[in-house]
C-alpha cells in the first residue's frame, strides 16, 4: 500500500481527558521501542504522562509462548496525572499469546487492535486457545479491530530491497503509525528518531518509515475506524521539559552531585537488570569528568569504588537486590572506615534471579540491617522516575557531609517508568562543599566534627596526613587498631549516633490532606504516584484520609512519630510483605496495618481504593 495515494475521508474526532494504550506483542515484536516512540511523540505533543514498560524475566522465552510476552503501558492526558493508568483503553496485541496475557486488563468497551496475521493455528495452540477468539465471540465485549498488520507491512514495503524477515519486523511501525492517527500524533519526532537510529542502513531506515506512514495511512483512508481521538495538551508549569527514565534521571543526578560538589565521579559495577541502563548513561558522560569501571563482579565494584572515595571521588557503585547482598561485607568497610560512598539498588523482585525484570521493594531490611553486627547506613529512596534526580544529588550531600555510606533505594518501576521532568536551572541545585583535610597540625583521622560527628576526610598524599583505615574496629581519635572493649563500645554509639543526627538535617515529611485524620496512609519509593492518587480519591467523597510518602527512611524525618499519633489507623502500603510496616511499629509501638503486594507489578489505584475504604469501614 502506498500512503500516497489513500484519498482520506472525513472522520469524527473525540475530545478525550486521558487515554491509556498497551502495546502487546512476542518480546520480538519491537513492543518496548513502539512504546516508546509513541511516548516520545506525546511528550512533544505536551500531555502529562506516565509509563510501564514490563518485558519477559528469561532472556528469550520461546517465540509466540505465554512468557514470552513484551508489553509498554503509557498513559497519557490533558491533566496532571501520577500513575501509567491502572487498565488500558486500547489494547494493541500483535500475536493471541499477547492477547491472552493482557486482555483481562482491557476495560470493558475498549479498543482491541490485533493483528490476525498472527492468528494461526500454531500460535493459537502456543498460547493455550481451544478455539479462536477471534471468531468464537469471546471478545464481544470489546471494540475489536481486525487488522492483517503484517500483510499491510510487506505490501507496504515492496519496493525497499531488504530480506523478507526484516521486512516483517517492520509490523511494529505499521502499528505505531496507526495508533498515531487514531489518537491524532504527529509523525515528525518518529522520523527523525529512525533517520538517526539507522543512518548507516538507509533501506532499513526507508522501510521503517514507510510503515510508519502506512499505518498512518491505514487509519485515514479505512472505513473501519469512525472516529479518532484527541487529547489535548496539559497545562503545566512553564519551563524546559524532557521525558526521562527513573535510571537515566538517577545517573544525571549523580552527575550533577559531582559538578555540584566539584569532585569528579567514578562509578564501579557488575552488569544486573534492572540497574545496568545507569553504567550506560553515566559511560556517555566523560565530558564531565565521569569515570566508570565495568568490575568482574559486586564484590570488585564496591571495592573499587570505596578506593576511589578514599582517594578523594564520589566513589558510587549500582546493583540490585542479589548484588546488594554480595556487596554487604565491603559496605561494612565503608561503615568502619567512614568514607563517603553510595551504594544504588534498583530493587527487583524475588529472592536470588527471581523475576528480575519486575518490581519488588522488598530489599528495605536488607538495605537496613543486612550487614554482620551494628552497622548503621543512610537510607534514602526517590519517589517518582523524576524525584531520581534530586535524591540522588541528596544521597552525596549526606554521604560527604556526614562522611557515612548511603544507600540509594530505587526499583524496577521508577528504574524503566517515564514522565516529564522540569529540567532545572543551575543556580537552582543546592551546592555542598566538599571539605579535605589539608593542616597536620592537631591532625588525628577519627576526630570528629562536634556538629556531624564526621571524622576528615584526608586523601592519601597529603603531607602529614598519613594514617590507617581498615576493617578492624578503630581506636576512636587516632585510628589505631583497638580491641578496647570500651573503645569498641564507644565507637558502636558514636557510628549510630551520626546516622541518627542527620534526622535534623533533612526535610520534615508533608501530610498530604489535613494533618489528623481517621486514616493515614504510609508510603515509600515508587508506590507514591499511585497512593496519593487513591487518597485523594477517597478524600473526595468526604473520608478523612491522608498521607505521607517517605523518602527518608533510615533515619526517619524527626515529624513522622507525631504525625502518626494524630489517626486513628495507620496503613502501610508497599510492594513487599510488610517491611516498611514492621519498622514503623517497632520504632513507634503504632499499631500500624499493612498492605502488601508481591506480585512483580505495581499498585493500582482501584486496588489501594478498595482496601483503604475496607479500613475505613472498620471504624
Amino acid at each position: 500500500m502506498e500512503a500516497a495515494t489513500v484519498l482520506p475521508l472525513e472522520h469524527r474526532i473525540e475530545e478525550l481527558d486521558s487515554v491509556t494504550i498497551r502495546f502487546s506483542g512476542d518480546s520480538g515484536d519491537g513492543m518496548q521501542l513502539t512504546g516508546t516512540q509513541f511516548t516520545n511523540t506525546t511528550a512533544v505533543v505536551g500531555n502529562d504522562l506516565a509509563t510501564l514498560p514490563d518485558f519477559p524475566a528469561e532472556i528469550r522465552a520461546p517465540a509466540g509462548s505465554l512468557p514470552g510476552v513484551s508489553s509498554f503501558q503509557v498513559n497519557f492526558s490533558r491533566h496532571d496525572i501520577r500513575t501509567p493508568g491502572d487498565q488500558p483503553d486500547v489494547l494493541v496485541a500483535m500475536n493471541p499469546a499477547a492477547l491472552k496475557v493482557n486482555l483481562p486488563d482491557l476495560v470493558e468497551g475498549g479498543i482491541l487492535l490485533v493483528n490476525t496475521d498472527s492468528f494461526t493455528e500454531v500460535n493459537l495452540l502456543k498460547a493455550g486457545y481451544k478455539t479462536n477468539p477471534l471468531e468464537d465471540g469471546s471478545l464481544a465485549k470489546y471494540r475489536v479491530y481486525k487488522v492483517p498488520i503484517t500483510t499491510l507491512t510487506l505490501a507496504a514495503l515492496k519496493d525497499v530491497e531488504i530480506p523478507h524477515k526484516q521486512a516483517e519486523r517492520c509490523k511494529n511501525f505499521f502499528a505505531l503509525g496507526l495508533m498515531y492517527w487514531l489518537y491524532d500524533r504527529p509523525l515528525d519526532t518518529t522520523y527523525k528518531w529512525i533517520q538517526t537510529k539507522f543512518a548507516k542502513n538507509p533501506a532499513i531506515a526507508q522501510a521503517n518509515t514507510l510503515a510508519v506512514k502506512a499505518g498512518y495511512a491505514y487509519g485515514e483512508a479505512t472505513e473501519m475506524f469512525t472516529t479518532h481521538y484527541r487529547v489535548r495538551r496539559a497545562a503545566i508549569e512553564p519551563g524546559v521539559y524532557r521525558n526521562v527514565t527513573g535510571n537515566e534521571a538517577t545517573a544525571i543526578g549523580f552527575i550533577a552531585a559531582s559538578q555540584l560538589a566539584n569532585r569528579p565521579l567514578f562509578y564501579a559495577s557488575y552488569p544486573i537488570t534492572p540497574a545496568s541502563d545507569i553504567l550506560h548513561e553515566l559511560s556517555m558522560h566523560k565530558n564531565f569528568g565521569v569515570k566508570t569501571f565495568q568490575a568482574e563482579d559486586e564484590i570488585a565494584a564496591v571495592c573499587a569504588a570505596i578506593g576511589a572515595a578514599f582517594a578523594g571521588y564520589l566513589g558510587l557503585t549500582g546493583t540490585s537486590g542479589p548484588g546488594l547482598a554480595l556487596k554487604s561485607e565491603a559496605i561494612n568497610l565503608a561503615v568502619m572506615t567512614e568514607l563517603p560512598l553510595v551504594i544504588v539498588d534498583v530493587q527487583r523482585a524475588g529472592p536470588s534471579t527471581g523475576m528480575p525484570t519486575k518490581t519488588e521493594q522488598a530489599d528495605l531490611l536488607q538495605a537496613m540491617f543486612g550487614r554482620n553486627s551494628d552497622s548503621p547506613v543512610v537510607v534514602v529512596a526517590p519517589a517518582s522516575p523524576a524525584d531520581c534526580f534530586t535524591m540522588a544529588i541528596e544521597a552525596f550531600r549526606l554521604a560527604t557531609k556526614y562522611m557515612v555510606p548511603v544507600i540509594y533505594l530505587s526499583d524496577g518501576y521508577l528504574a524503566n517508568g517515564a514522565e516529564p521532568w522540569k529540567i532545572p536551572s543551575i543556580e537552582s541545585l543546592p551546592k555542598f562543599d566538599v571539605k579535605f583535610r589539608t593542616d597536620p597540625e592537631g591532625f588525628y583521622p577519627y576526630l570528629r566534627d562536634e556538629t556531624t560527628l564526621a571524622r576528615p576526610w584526608a586523601i592519601p598524599g597529603t603531607p602529614g596526613l598519613e594514617h590507617r583505615i581498615g576493617g578492624i574496629e578503630k581506636h576512636h581519635l587516632t585510628g589505631n587498631v583497638s580491641y578496647d572493649p570500651e573503645n569498641h563500645q564507644l565507637m558502636t554509639n558514636l557510628r549510630a549516633e551520626k546516622v541518627a543526627r542527620i534526622a535534623q538535617d533533612i526535610p520534615e515529611v508533608e501530610v498530604t490532606g489535613a494533618p489528623e485524620g481517621d486514616l493515614l496512609v504510609v508510603g515509600w519509593g515508587g508506590t507514591y504516584g499511585a497512593i496519593t492518587s487513591a487518597v485523594e480519591r477517597v478524600r473526595a467523597q468526604g473520608a478523612a484520609v491522608s498521607s505521607v510518602h517517605l523518602r527518608y527512611l533510615n533515619p526517619f524525618p524527626r515529624n513522622l512519630g507525631d504525625i502518626l499519633q494524630r489517626f486513628k489507623k495507620v496503613l502501610v502500603a508497599e510492594l513487599n510483605n510488610g517491611q516498611l510496616a514492621l519498622l514503623i511499629r517497632a520504632r513507634y509501638l503504632v499499631d500500624a496495618l499493612s498492605y502488601a503486594k508481591v506480585k512483580g507489578q505495581p499498585f493500582k489505584i482501584a486496588e489501594l481504593v478498595q482496601r483503604i475504604e475496607q479500613v475505613l469501614a472498620t471504624l
